[in-house]
């Protein structure tokens, strides 16, 4: 047997035996990613929490920063400071310099203790009085993997006679609610994002043993097709046919539907199991290689020490007279200019800042601010930058359901390219003066690997919404065809080699 057969032979093996181990599991992957187009894991949105917060009263409200500041362990350190509604009643959320959370009454000074009657409580506030029941403490269960709660674990859960029988996440250290999860969305997620991504074997934000076990399984995968594509290439006759008449070796029903699938849906097949793999980050090589941008150097002060020295009571009030009821203040500073951030019930911003002597409600920031700001990202020199007015390839809006549906990719924002060895790209937000990303060239490479090829995500893809929302599906149903065939062969294939395994 020559080398080319000896060749042939191999990657017919590969395939073989690699899609035995994996086609029920390439058949879940499709069939849950069918799911997902229309139910996405559970998150808590800006707009669904924002629209569980009354607005801030004018009157009797609030005690100064200052006493707020005073219930930390080190107020100096204080990242953010957040006037909010916990039960409904107004407090200041603080930051600590560790990441974790404290909560102050903003009436009278005094520090949360965010107990079980207490989630109870801000749970039927959020709900506007639903009835509910407290269930426990939970540090993390199969809705609870995202990274962000990790300030907030323990977390308290509660069961609400809602309309769609909502269970609710809060923390134990603010006793806010953190994250929403519908009876119907939970149970649509078992056959979808929690089967997708394998969190039956996930025990803890980031645990190795899931991350390899996907990446090892998804690499399989990705060899099995790739040997699979090239095993139905050269067995198909281009030229001619087959003394059957067919283009196709195989006379066995299975078997020839399995080939002409594979050749109609193998690229496909190839191609979002290699971007599956990809969404992993395998040995890190989508991570950033250089500095990351300075967030602090952005700001340029801590709002903890740079702050407004304009009570809230009255932001709240400066802002009513434009019209706008603010349920969220946030103190912030930009390029060592203190601001006041302001967010309604339908997560709308406001800026108060100062100007002239005066305060003043703005929309957004000029420009030339945040390009002032910007500057300071990075120590290379800022070689570019340009206003956005539309989605482009690398900043779009995705719908609520995707992983990225809790991000408010607004409109118009400020690009900012940088001379660094990674070419970095920063996108600033001039309705809230934040980074809203922060995009290397290793990172712009992992956006098509995995993004595009995973989800078909550019702007006029995402626009067509059930154009793109039909193609999926019925490649997906091909996905599918595909995959069941495989199982099919691959039972065969098992009891052919385990009855000759007893004969022995």
């Amino acid at each position: 047997m020559g080398f080319v057969a000896k060749a042939k032979r191999m990657t017919f093996l590969v395939h073989r035996w690699t899609g035995v181990l994996t086609c029920v599991l390439m058949a879940l992957w499709f069939v849950s990613g069918m799911v997902m187009l229309f139910v996405g894991y559970p998150k808590l949105t800006p707009w669904e929490r924002m629209a569980g917060l009354p607005a801030l009263p004018a009157s009797s409200c609030c005690v100064d920063v200052a006493a707020a500041l005073a219930q930390s362990r080190d107020a100096a350190a204080v990242k953010g400071i957040v006037l909010t509604s916990v039960a409904g009643r107004p407090h200041y959320v603080l930051q600590e310099g560790d990441g974790s959370r404290v909560a102050v009454n903003a009436v009278d000074g005094t520090r949360l203790a965010a107990g079980p009657g207490r989630a109870v409580e801000s749970a039927r506030a959020f709900l506007h009085g639903a009835p509910a029941r407290y269930m426990g403490f939970v540090d993390e269960d199969r809705w609870t993997h995202s990274r962000s709660l990790a300030p907030h674990r323990p977390l308290h859960v509660v069961e609400m006679s809602d309309a769609d029988a909502t269970r609710l996440y809060l923390s134990s250290a603010t006793g806010q609610v953190v994250l929403d999860a519908p009876r119907a969305e939970r149970l649509w997620n078992f056959v979808g994002a929690w089967l997708h991504w394998l969190y039956m074997f996930r025990n803890q934000p980031l645990d190795p043993v899931w991350s390899w076990t996907v990446i090892v399984l998804s690499g399989i995968g990705v060899v099995s097709a790739l040997a699979g594509a090239l095993n139905g290439i050269w067995r198909w006759r281009f030229a001619g046919t087959y003394k059957s008449g067919s283009k196709s070796p195989f006379r066995e029903d299975y078997l020839r539907w399995h080939h002409i699938l594979g050749l109609s849906f193998g690229a496909l097949l190839l191609a979002w199991i290699f971007s599956g793999l990809m969404s992993m980050n395998p040995l890190g090589v989508f991570d950033a290689k250089g500095p990351r941008p300075d967030l602090a150097a952005f700001e340029g002060g801590n709002a903890a020490s740079l702050r407004l020295p304009l009570p809230a009571s009255e932001a709240v009030a400066l802002l009513a007279a434009q019209g706008f009821r603010a349920s969220e203040l946030e103190w912030r500073v930009l390029a060592g200019q203190p601001y006041i951030l302001a967010r309604d019930g339908r997560a709308r911003t406001r800026l108060i800042v100062s100007e002239h002597g005066a305060y003043a409600v703005r929309e957004r920031w000029p420009e030339p601010v945040l390009l002032k700001a910007a500057r300071r990202l990075l120590a290379q020199p800022m070689v570019s930058s340009e206003t956005l007015a539309g989605y482009d390839a690398y900043y779009y809006q995705r719908q609520e359901q995707s992983m990225y549906g809790a991000d408010d990719k607004r409109l118009p924002v400020l690009r900012a390219v940088f001379d660094d060895p990674g070419r970095t790209w920063v996108h600033l937000n001039p309705y809230t003066g934040q980074v809203e990303s922060s995009l290397d060239s290793s990172e712009r490479v992992g956006r098509w690997l995995f993004n595009f090829l995973h989800s078909w995500d550019l702007p006029a893809m995402l626009a067509a919404v059930w154009w793109r929302e039909a193609v999926l599906i019925l490649l997906c149903i091909g996905g599918v065809l595909l995959s069941v065939t495989a199982v099919v062969l691959g039972v065969r294939r098992v009891r052919k080699w385990s009855g000759k395994i007893t004969a022995r």
